[in-house]
């Protein structure tokens, strides 16, 4: 027994000792018990327990504020806001902290001073020489309700809601560039690793998210209702999209952009959008609220906009881009955009669906705006992929624009599996309708005016594949399917397009390398050489 309990007591000892060193045992009590709860208490920050109130009538920016610098301070941890209504000005976000809002919880923009004397949002910085090269509200960060600027780390989280009552919409009263003026709900600058998911914006301002230059970008599961830019994510790098409602009739739902802002050119790449809805169909607040109130038509001044697009701001371009699976309700559709010199090219798009499309449901540019420094060529747009595109009830006074401009094609593009419906009522003298070039001006559908097809409208293009492609009018339409126009290395396989007496299916002029097989209403075709044609 004796040998029994030495060995017995050998092993506690060594197991002892192996405790002592891994910080486990051999130390006091007390020594134990604080770094244990002082762990958690440096990890949760409640806001109330710095003095905010959290009633929607007391401003709780300066409690707020002080919960995230001791959260920085202390290494990093989560600003927590529990249920109740928090009146803000300018929020400043830190490294190493995550802003929690929880269930019943609300942070509101409060109203921005109109003397531009009262105290308000942080004043806006200035970015010369920089600020002619982009939108104002591309140049500014620190005028918004919540921003960061060089941090890491970093993320707002949880299913509480940003309502951006207070901020300017950046045009009208009050204006965005008076001081304490606040016109963003979110704006993040050259930060990476930063996460933003399941909180919900109302009435988000300019922007209601505003990224430039974040890499390693998470959002997921937003729903953003708001009366401007949804999501404007510029010269960013590894960013996913996923699961997000965006209404936004008044200006554009998702939106890549790539502009001079940083100072020098940067392309947005690494990008996948995917499993999301945009709309411009609703009232504000509907999408929200989950009754989706339609906009009445008598409103014609709500544009609509409400799209996915790749510009207008593309200095730096567009690489390496996908989106998939997502749905476009009463908006602008898809819109790629180059024109301030960028190169845009490696993109797909696939399985969308769109209803009630409010112009062209593709619009594809290669411009010369050249908004940046002097001397920059005119840009690229190459290598795009879209297939599998369902769209019904779009309007058709203006159709899918494809279109470089002279000097300059767009290249290498293939479409695929792609269905349009349109409202039809197109006239001959809309088919006989040349739109303007417009090389410098602003890259939008409704610049080019009434289109003379009413499904692609092609132009200053090389190389384009279209398969499976079914145009459909809802009522008759003299206007022809296809109308191509400088392009050179044509196909066209399996065309299915409605046939009206005396209207043809596509207009050709100077084209070259063409060929058509397979259409229900053209028989196969191969041609060397256009100078004009109808087939």
């Amino acid at each position: 027994m004796s040998s029994e309990k030495s060995a017995r007591r050998a092993f506690l000892k060594s197991a002892g000792v192996g405790l002592a060193c891994s910080g486990l045992l051999a130390l006091p009590t007390s020594s134990l018990a604080e770094p244990a709860t002082a762990g958690v208490k440096q990890r949760i920050f409640d806001v109330t327990e710095f003095g905010a109130r959290g009633d929607g009538k007391a401003l709780d920016t300066p409690a707020i504020n002080r919960a995230i610098e001791a959260a920085a301070t202390a290494g990093g941890g989560t600003v927590h806001f529990p249920a109740g209504t928090y009146l803000c000005f300018s929020i400043h976000l830190k490294s190493n902290v995550t802003l929690d809002l929880s269930r019943g919880s609300t942070i509101i923009a409060a109203d921005s001073p109109t003397d531009g004397k009262s105290p308000g949002y942080d004043l806006a910085e200035s970015n010369a020489p920089w600020e002619a090269y982009q939108d104002y509200g591309h140049n500014h960060w620190h005028n918004s309700l919540i921003w960061g600027v060089g941090l890491e780390n970093i993320a707002i989280t949880g299913p509480g809601l940003i309502w951006g009552r207070g901020l300017s919409r950046g045009t009208g009263l009050p204006k965005a560039e008076s001081p304490g003026v606040g016109n963003k709900s979110i704006a993040l600058k050259n930060c990476h690793n930063v996460l933003l998911r399941d909180f919900s914006i109302r009435h988000g301002g300019h922007f209601g998210i505003l990224a430039t230059g974040v890499d390693n970008f998470t959002i997921d599961n937003l729903k953003i209702d708001t009366n401007r830019d949804g999501m404007d994510i510029d010269c960013c790098r590894n960013v996913r999209i996923t699961q997000c409602s965006v209404n936004s009739p008044w200006d554009d739902g998702i939106c890549l952009k790539s502009s001079y802002a940083l100072g020098y050119a940067r392309a947005t790449e690494l990008v996948t959008i995917s499993d999301c809805v945009v709309s411009g169909s609703y009232q504000e607040g509907t999408l929200l609220d989950g009754t989706f109130q339609p906009i009445s038509p008598d409103e014609k001044h709500i544009p609509r906009n409400g799209r996915i697009k790749c510009g207008t701001e593309s200095n730096g371009g567009f690489k390496n881009i996908t989106i998939a699976n997502c749905i476009c309700e009463g908006c602008r559709g898809l819109a790629l955009e180059s024109v301030d010199g960028a190169l845009l090219e490696d993109v797909t798009i696939t399985n969308i669906t769109m209803r009630g499309a409010v112009d062209g449901p593709m619009f594809i540019r290669l411009g010369a705006r050249m908004r940046g420094p002097a001397g920059i060529p005119v840009g690229t747009l190459r290598r795009v992929i879209i297939s599998n595109v369902a769209c019904s009830g779009a309007l058709s006074s203006i159709c899918s624009i494809i279109t470089g401009i002279p000097g300059h094609p767009i290249e290498g593009l293939k479409l695929s599996n792609i269905f349009i419906q349109h409202v039809g009522g197109g006239t001959k003298e809309d088919a006989a309708l040349v739109p303007p070039e417009n090389e410098n001006g602003y890259p939008e559908p409704k610049r080019f005016g009434h289109t003379p097809a009413n499904g692609f409208f092609i132009r200053h293009v090389n190389d384009i594949d279209m398969s499976n492609i079914s145009i459909s009018e809802m009522s008759a339409d003299a206007r022809p399917a296809f109308v191509l126009d400088d392009v050179h290395g044509a196909s066209f396989f399996d065309i299915k397009t409605p046939r009206v007496p005396g209207v043809p299916v596509m207009v050709l002029e100077n084209v070259t390398d063409f060929d058509i097989s397979r259409s229900n209403a053209v028989a196969d075709t191969k041609l060397d050489t256009v100078v004009k044609k109808v087939l």
